[in-house]
């Protein structure tokens, strides 16, 4: 699409690579120009943190206020409740209002290291849609706002399609997520005067009801734009590593797992990493990711330490980067790395050497496990581990012992 954008927010959408869709690009482009426009994405709250596939959508709400406009963080507190089935191949697991809460209070802390939340025109605010949809009135409701919706159209999206064409079950409680979904949009903007939703492209039917409901019972004109899903070069799901996903919240998973995350990234993402996920200029990006040898990986370290610096603060990022320079260029055992802690009691007899890789994230499983040993990609203080069988009594523990798979990814274990 050869469209020259007017407003700077969607210049930074289409040059840095975040742009999939838009609904009307002139429209929305021409309202960013005349003055702050508020747009919201929404996040339920089915984890105590975000992981790094949240981190593009982020980083888009994070640019809209940096160009002048007002972010919007929907917590789903309402719809956590009955669960979003797009493209998923079974219904999620129904949580309690008192673990939303606990998971909304989870989800909170990331978001203030990359918006800022202040009373400023372009200060963000953050909702919760349990406001409007926990005291609808069923009957009503169904009046108001089920009489806009088709039925024959609902089983027309890609989403529900796949689901029923693998003849899994799609329960009524899963299909009037999308009609909860749209009536945030609507609510959004009769409340805020919210014109925009942003979402991946698999939320492109939801936002697309939502503009279509707006119109009809507003009359208002409003605004979506998606995101490309993201896979790595090597076709995983973004956010998912060797021991599960990539959480944004430092209790889950330390600075320093965070930054290896990062520099662990293939050669071919990292100009199109950097572009996303960082806010250095476009063309620096672009000189970096066309880097090869040994000087990529200098690239690598400083997607690392910009991508850390934004979510865990400068000081962070210089220390992972401290630790790992002591763990691969000088052997040692940095003190920052993810560390296991056992017991005199636990390890009793002995401790399988399989457990240790999974309990310190090395592997997402005993099989994991005990391939990585079989393929010779485990080590125990730099030594190659041979027997999967291997048990590591006290005695081994008088000083911390390092564990490592592969070439990039280390753990401690200590003796409590």
């Amino acid at each position: 699409m050869t469209y020259h954008p007017k407003s700077e927010f969607m210049r930074v959408m289409m040059t840095r690579g975040y742009l999939a869709d838009c609904t009307d690009y002139q429209a929305l482009d021409a309202a960013l120009v005349k003055g702050v426009v508020p747009a919201y994405i929404g996040y339920d709250a089915t984890a105590a943190s975000l992981h790094v596939g949240h981190l593009l959508n982020i980083m888009m709400l994070r640019w809209l206020q940096k160009t002048g406009h007002k972010p919007i963080t929907l917590m789903g507190g309402g719809t956590t409740k009955v669960g979003d089935p797009s493209f998923r191949a079974e219904e999620r697991p129904l949580l309690t209002n008192e673990k939303i809460d606990e998971n909304i209070a989870g989800l909170k802390k990331v978001f203030g290291r990359y918006l800022d939340y202040s009373d400023a025109p372009t200060g963000a605010i953050m909702l919760n849609n349990a406001e409007w949809l926990d005291n609808l009135n069923y009957l009503e409701f169904l009046r108001d706002i089920g009489r806009h919706f088709s039925v024959n159209r609902m089983l027309s999206f890609e989403s529900v399609k796949s689901r029923l064409d693998r003849e899994q079950s799609l329960s009524f409680l899963e299909f009037n997520y999308m009609i909860l979904q749209a009536y945030d949009f609507l609510e959004i903007n009769r409340r805020y005067g919210c014109l925009l939703q942003m979402g991946g492209s698999d939320q492109w039917g939801n936002i697309v009801n939502g503009i279509d409901l707006t119109r009809r019972v507003l009359d208002h004109e409003i605004y979506g734009l998606t995101s490309p899903l993201l896979a790595t070069s090597d076709g995983k799901k973004m956010g998912k590593s060797a021991g599960g996903a990539v959480w944004l919240n430092g209790d889950m998973l330390s600075p320093y797992e965070f930054w290896q995350f990062w520099r662990n990234t293939t050669d071919a993402d990292v100009g199109r990493f950097l572009k996303l996920y960082t806010e250095l200029a476009v063309e620096e990006c672009d000189r970096l990711g066309a880097l090869s040898g040994s000087e990529i990986n200098a690239a690598k370290i400083i997607l690392a330490n910009e991508v850390t610096s934004l979510l865990h603060g400068a000081e962070a990022a210089a220390a992972a980067e401290a630790t790992a320079r002591e763990v691969f260029e000088n052997g040692g055992v940095g003190e920052d790395l993810p560390t296991v802690t056992v017991s005199v009691d636990e390890i009793g007899e002995g401790i399988g050497i399989v457990q240790l890789f999974v309990r310190a994230g090395l592997a997402g499983s005993g099989k994991d496990a005990k391939r990585l040993i079989l393929e010779g990609g485990a080590k125990l203080n730099d030594e190659i581990v041979t027997d999967a069988g291997l048990r590591i009594g006290a005695g081994h523990l008088a000083d911390p012992l390092k564990l490592t798979a592969g070439k990039k990814r280390h753990a401690l274990v200590v003796l409590d």
